[in-house]
């Protein structure tokens, strides 16, 4: 068992390695490996791939992965295989501070990062603090309690986000949808640090917990006869998965899906035994988006698809499926 698990890990490392580095060549234009090694090639054609392609593909890497992993940490919180990154509405937090920045009208940035980004994060932290601070108010930290009020806040910054693009003109209300179809029209590496602290903690707080999610997939009181502090658990994957979601859609908008598609994916191939399912959910959640953004690309060049459009179309026929599949997860 343990040589086959390894031999699926190897093909999964195999299959990142050849994904990251096919993906930075593709696109509208294809760019030759020679501008490795070409010290004549044009400036314009090293600047697109290494000030563009590259950065777009890494931070697409991470994105993915970040988003797969969250979604991994809640399916197993809530013991609920239709739970997402976005369950807890720091999707819709953050969409209403963009949605907002972009009302405004205000073109600011802070030490280089987009105004846009800056207000879609501290929505996103808004909206973490609504739903803590709810939670708080029933003295307890239950999955239900947590549920309900992240759907709450998730529908209130729904109409918000509505209401603003009813005030807007159509220039800004288009603005605010494409935002809202996510994508990485991005240039240079900033945007990718300014989400790195964030998914770093994020992830290794994950890793660190593990073995609680294998207990807590399987019953809170059980996790509790097994010395597990639940309630400390669950706030602390609360915090560190909302903020790392937070960070990614502050930058890329909200790709949906990928939190829900890929730990399933992952359980059929791995199992689900969290100590495995979490690095191959990082691996396959940052390979997926990879190839999501590099179809989004070439599909219909040289006009570009938002990424969140390609994973919605895959996403719903997934949904569907899970919903009408006989055998059932044991924690659905």
């Amino acid at each position: 068992m343990e040589q086959k698990t390894g031999r699926i890990f190897i093909g999964m490392i195999f299959l990142t390695l050849v994904v990251l580095f096919i993906a930075p060549f593709s696109g509208m234009e294809k760019i030759s490996p020679e501008v490795f090694f070409n010290t004549q090639a044009s400036p314009v054609i090293r600047n697109i791939f290494w000030k563009i392609r590259v950065p777009r593909v890494l931070i697409a890497f991470i994105s993915g992965s970040a988003l797969a992993l969250s979604g991994m940490a809640f399916q197993a919180m809530f013991r609920n295989a239709l739970a997402t990154p976005f369950t807890l509405g720091v999707s819709s937090g953050a969409a209403v501070g963009a949605a907002i920045y972009v009302k405004t009208g205000f073109l600011i940035s802070l030490l280089g990062f987009a105004g846009q980004s800056i207000s879609a994060f501290l929505g996103a932290i808004l909206s973490i603090s609504l739903v803590y601070g709810l939670t708080q108010i029933k003295k307890g930290f239950s999955s239900s309690t947590l549920l309900l009020a992240g759907v709450a806040v998730n529908f209130f910054f729904s109409s918000l986000i509505l209401f603003l693009q009813y005030l807007s003109d159509f220039t800004h209300s288009f603005q605010i949808v494409r935002w809202l179809m996510g994508g990485f029209e991005i240039v240079g590496y900033k945007p990718l640090l300014s989400i790195l602290p964030f998914t770093v903690i994020g992830i290794l707080f994950i890793s660190l917990k593990l073995n609680e999610l294998n207990l807590l997939m399987l019953g809170e009181d059980l996790a509790l006869s097994r010395g597990v502090a639940v309630n400390r658990v669950k706030t602390g994957l609360f915090i560190a998965t909302s903020l790392m979601v937070g960070s990614v859609v502050s930058v890329c908008g909200p790709i949906g899906f990928v939190g829900m598609m890929v730990p399933h994916i992952c359980r059929l191939i791995i199992g689900s035994d969290h100590r495995n399912l979490a690095p191959a959910t990082f691996l396959i959640g940052g390979t997926f988006l990879v190839l999501c953004d590099t179809i989004a690309r070439i599909l219909i060049a040289p006009a570009e698809i938002p990424v969140g459009v390609i994973t919605a179309m895959l996403g719903g026929p997934f949904f569907i499926w899970l919903l009408v599949r006989k055998k059932s997860e044991n924690f659905l």
